[in-house]
């Protein structure tokens, strides 16, 4: 077995190479700028919604707070008639991209951590270099994709987002993978 603790070098190149990678996708390439569509009228809804000052946070329209009322014929009613949305609330004003990029890099960190743990539990000090790539992929794809499919399936993400960001999610893993294989204590 191989401690967490030797591992500290690939986990953190790992996710400084990621988080490398993720700003080259997202600033150079640009395959996500169609996760989002633009709504009709977007002037006239932005001007409707700013007149009830909700609070950041995520919404559901419309929303019951029981399953009573969810089978009641005036919630059944409130669905058919629609609009039904799943609405998250931002703070106004330019993003603030600083904190959200912190944030993200501990994330991969927090990724590297359990790739490197279970195959630190799994491999030995000087493993194949496949060995280790097979491990740690195989686990930091689950870290960084297998979840994104619970947006399409519940709250109806588009489907092409989810999975161009699940392809996201194979490259980082790849990515990952090689700088442990590469970077996995010998003897």
């Amino acid at each position: 077995m191989v401690s967490v603790l030797s591992l500290w070098l690939p986990i953190l190149l790992s996710a400084v190479f990621v988080f490398i990678l993720s700003s080259i996708i997202h600033m150079m390439i640009n395959w996500h700028r169609n996760d989002f569509k633009k709504v009709p009228s977007e002037d006239e809804l932005m001007d409707a919604l700013q007149r009830f000052n909700i609070p950041p946070g995520n919404y559901s329209i419309p929303r019951c707070t029981s399953m009573k009322e969810m089978n009641s014929p005036e919630f059944k009613e409130k669905m058919n008639k629609g609009p039904v949305a799943m609405l998250t609330m931002l703070e106004s004003g330019q993003p603030k991209m600083a904190g959200s990029l912190i944030l993200w890099f501990f994330y991969l960190v927090l990724v590297g951590i359990f790739a490197g743990y279970i195959a630190g539990r799994a491999l030995p000090t000087g493993a194949h270099y496949l060995e280790v790539f097979r491990f740690v992929g195989c686990t930091a794809f689950a870290g960084y994709s297998l979840g994104l499919l619970q947006e399409s399936i519940w709250y109806k993400r588009n489907w092409c987002a989810t999975l161009l960001s699940m392809f996201d999610g194979l490259l980082y893993a790849l990515l990952t993978a090689g700088v442990f294989g590469w970077l996995w204590p010998s003897v």
